[in-house]
C-alpha cells in the first residue's frame, strides 16, 4: 500500500492556521468510523495499544512488534492519517531507529517519541525525565532513521509536569534545533507555557490534555495544531461490551438490547457492499 498520501495531508493539517482534535482510534472498525465522521487524523495512544492488545494497564508491557501491527490493522482500514504515540521509542536511541522503521512500514504519518525514563525504574518514586543529551540523541536517531521524508517526526516531553515550564522550552528549543516536525507536550499546560512556546519554538505545537478553559480558537492563535482530547472512544466500547453481555446473562432477550449497531450500520463499517461487489467480480 502507498502511505505517502495520507502523511502529505497530515502534514497539511499541522502546516495550518487551526487547531484540530483528532479521533482516538483503536482498530480497524474504530478508525473507519473516525474516517466516516470527518476526523482529520486519528491518534492511536500507547495506553490504547497496551489495552487493546493486551488488555493490561499502560506501563509499557507492550512491544513494538504488537503495537506496529495494531497500527498497520487500523492504516490498511481506511485512508485515515494516523498519529501514534511510541513512548520512548522502546528503548536506546537504537531501538528509537528500529521504532521508526517499524511504524513508517506500518503506514504512520506522525510518531512521537518521548523523553521520559521508561518503564519504570527500580524503586522510582514518579515520573523521571531523561538527560536533554539522550534526547537530543534519541530525535537524531529517529529523523535518521526516517525513509519517507513526508513522515512527520514529533518530539515529544512532560518537562512542564515533572520539571516546568521552562525546562519543557528548553528542551523543545533543542529538540527543534535538532530538525523534528513539531512538539507534543503531556501534561502541566498553561497559558504561561503557551505563550513562552509560540514566542520562541517555531515549529506546530500539539498538546495531550490539560486545557480546560482553552478553545480550539485560542489554541489555534498559540500555534497549536493538535489538541488531544483523552481516549474515551475505548473506554466508551469497553462499557458497551460489558453492559450487553451482562444483559444477555442476567436474562435479557437479544431482541430486547439496546444500543446495538444496526445492520446496515455494520455492513457500512464492514464495507459488506465492496465484498458484495468483489465476491460478483471475481467468484462468480
Amino acid at each position: 500500500m502507498h502511505w505517502t498520501d495520507r502523511r502529505e495531508r497530515y502534514r497539511e493539517v499541522i502546516g495550518g492556521n487551526e487547531c484540530i482534535h483528532p479521533g482516538s482510534v483503536f482498530d480497524a472498525i474504530s478508525a473507519r468510523i473516525a474516517e466516516e465522521i470527518g476526523f482529520e487524523v486519528g491518534m492511536f495512544a500507547g495506553s490504547i495499544g497496551s489495552f487493546s492488545v493486551l488488555g493490561a494497564p499502560d506501563l509499557i508491557v507492550l512491544t513494538l512488534t504488537e503495537f506496529a501491527a495494531q497500527a498497520y490493522r487500523i492504516n490498511r482500514a481506511g485512508k485515515l492519517p494516523l498519529m501514534v504515540d511510541a513512548d520512548h521509542g522502546y528503548g536506546n536511541a537504537l531501538n528509537v531507529m528500529r521504532t521508526i522503521q517499524e511504524l513508517e512500514t506500518a503506514g504512520v504519518a506522525g510518531i512521537m517519541i518521548e523523553d521520559t525514563v521508561l518503564p519504570r525504574t527500580f524503586r522510582e518514586k514518579s515520573p523521571m525525565l531523561i538527560s536533554l543529551e539522550e534526547g537530543i540523541g534519541k530525535m537524531r536517531a529517529a529523523l535518521a532513521a526516517r525513509e519517507d521524508k513526508s513522515l512527520t517526526i514529533i518530539g515529544r516531553t512532560s518537562a512542564a509536569q515533572i520539571a516546568d515550564w521552562k525546562e519543557a522550552v528548553k528542551r523543545a528549543k533543542a529538540y527543534e534545533k535538532e530538525g523534528v516536525d513539531a512538539m507534543f507536550f503531556a501534561g502541566g499546560i498553561t497559558r504561561e507555557l503557551l505563550e513562552a512556546l509560540k514566542a520562541e519554538v517555531k515549529i506546530p505545537i500539539m498538546l495531550g490534555g490539560g486545557v480546560a478553559g482553552m478553545d480550539k480558537a485560542y489554541l489555534g492563535s498559540m500555534g497549536v495544531r493538535i489538541a488531544l482530547q483523552g481516549h474515551q472512544p475505548f473506554s466508551a466500547a469497553v462499557q458497551a461490551v460489558y453492559d450487553t453481555l451482562k444483559a444477555l446473562r442476567d436474562g435479557t432477550k437479544p431482541s430486547d438490547l439496546k444500543g446495538i449497531a444496526s445492520a446496515e450500520r455494520m455492513e457500512k463499517v464492514t464495507r459488506a457492499g465492496d465484498y458484495k461487489t468483489w465476491t460478483e467480480k471475481f467468484l462468480t
